[in-house]
């Protein structure tokens, strides 16, 4: 007869790169400001925002920076997303797969820094944490054409 092990197992699962944690709580920021019919990103939002949401300082510095970019180009990233739907309309996206869209988008358009395929990846994994079963393949076809589009 086997005794108890008294030790929990630890979890496999590792949390997020800071990155990754920003990229997500880019998105839910971004998802609550639409929610308020409000796209503008100030710096009044973002500390309410980093009230409610904890993550540690490299995740909120990126992800700031991510929501400010987003904010600043958003006639142009919505208006190459709209130009890579295929059969289907912006205002028929989900706010969770537009937010995550946005993201990507900023990141393959005006973020020289990060290789396009990384945002391609991120944005996919955003999408099966956040998004519904159909997202990860959606939110990689449109950003794929976005991507190729810009080559």
């Amino acid at each position: 007869m086997d005794s108890p092990n008294p030790r929990k197992k630890k979890s496999s699962k590792k949390a997020p790169s800071p990155r990754r944690d920003g990229r997500e709580a880019a998105v839910q920021f971004l998802y609550g400001i639409e929610a308020q019919r409000e796209l503008d990103v100030t710096t009044e939002k973002l500390d309410e925002f980093w009230t409610l949401r904890l993550t540690k300082t490299l995740a909120q510095e990126f992800a700031s920076e991510l929501t400010k970019g987003v904010s600043q180009n958003l006639p142009a990233i919505d208006g190459m997303i709209r130009d890579s739907l295929e059969n289907y309309t912006f205002e028929r996206l989900t706010s969770v797969d537009r937010n995550i869209l946005r993201v990507g988008s900023y990141e393959i358009l005006f973020a020289d820094y990060i290789p396009p395929q990384a945002a391609i990846n991120e944005a996919i994994e955003i999408a099966k944490r956040l998004g519904n079963e159909d997202s990860p393949s959606f939110v990689n076809g449109v950003l794929d054409r976005i991507h190729k589009s810009r080559i």
